[in-house]
């Protein structure tokens, strides 16, 4: 990759796999609302006989940041494994097609492609249940330097701390942004995903690892085991240069120092699908960042790519996200 990019993201290559449930069918699948779960393949291919009609579309937290980064006219690149099977080739058409810049190999053997297998109630809630597959394979090797050191922010997902191999590819990532002169982001993913990794977090923002947190109040609160929003937000603040925080109809508050910076939500027609709201609220406040529009501007981005994908099934943009802003008089 011989380009300079605003975003080099490094995540999870997965294939969302979307249908509708009642909450009994959750009960009776035993897995919590809201979550996230990581499963086998087995339990893979029998939740997926149990569920509905399903919508199939490509996802991955970090792969939906990056191509809703494109789709507002950002420079993108993303660092994902998957495998030589049709799954893994939706997956590298969709975010090649989105002007998304993809180099990673794929495997010629070992696990399938990952899946994801959301499940979205009446609320609009999704729970995923995650089948990681190839995911788990991506290591220190597929990190290119010169590409890290292309790119004005490296971002992170928190789901990356589940396979060992990847959380080694995450910190050398991170230790070259920074010889570099880069930033790096991190999203912390899931309030489970917090519990697991909880120290760990907290380690590397407190470490200067990471520069800029993205986590919702779920997780952030989850983060520093307290119920109390303003309690967690003043201990995030200690402990990163800056965050951005998301609360759902309550907009977002961007933190610096002693710098406060909070942006409404936009009002929706109807919540459809929450899958992706936070990936794509990255996208649109990377965007805004990476351009020096300073975090107001960033964050009314960040809200108007959540608003967008939230009313719609699936976590990647419907049209592109520039001329919606546009529309909205919020870019040029």
């Amino acid at each position: 990759m011989d380009r300079e990019f605003d975003v080099l993201a490094l995540g999870n290559a997965i294939v969302d796999v979307i249908a509708r449930a009642e909450e009994d069918f959750l009960v009776a699948q035993g897995v919590a609302k809201g979550s996230m779960t990581l499963i086998d393949e087995a339990q893979a291919e029998r939740l997926y006989a149990a569920m509905g009609p399903a919508t199939i579309i490509s996802g991955g937290s970090a792969a939906n940041t990056v191509v809703g980064l494109a789709s507002f006219g950002g420079a993108a690149a993303f660092i994902g494994r998957v495998k030589t099977d049709p799954v893994g080739d939706v997956f590298a058409h969709d975010i090649v097609a989105s002007g998304v810049a993809f180099g990673t190999p794929a495997a010629l053997d070992g696990p399938a492609t990952a899946r994801s297998f959301i499940l979205v109630t009446p609320d609009g809630e999704r729970t995923m249940n995650t089948y990681l597959g190839a995911c788990q394979n991506l290591t220190e090797a597929e990190i290119d330097p010169a590409t890290v050191a292309k790119a004005k922010v490296t971002y992170l997902e928190g789901y990356l701390w589940d396979p060992p191999h990847a959380k080694a590819a995450f910190r050398k990532a991170a230790k070259l942004a920074h010889a570099s002169g880069r930033e790096v982001a991190l999203t912390l993913s899931d309030s489970f995903c917090v519990n697991r990794y909880r120290d760990e977090f907290i380690a590397l923002m407190r470490g200067g690892e990471v520069d800029l947190v993205f986590a919702n109040e779920s997780e952030l609160k989850a983060l520093y085991e307290t119920g109390d929003f303003g309690t967690a937000l003043s201990a995030l603040r200690n402990d990163v240069k800056r965050a951005a925080v998301t609360r759902s109809e309550q907009g977002a508050v961007i933190i610096e120092g002693n710098r406060t910076v909070t942006v409404p939500a936009r009002p929706i027609e109807q919540l459809v699908d929450a899958t992706g709201a936070g990936d794509a609220f990255a996208a649109g406040f990377l965007f805004g960042y990476t351009q020096g529009m300073g975090f107001e501007k960033a964050g009314q981005l960040g809200a108007l790519a959540a608003s967008h994908v939230i009313q719609k099934i699936g976590a990647r943009p419907a049209e592109p996200l520039r001329g919606l802003a546009q529309q909205a008089g919020l870019l040029a």
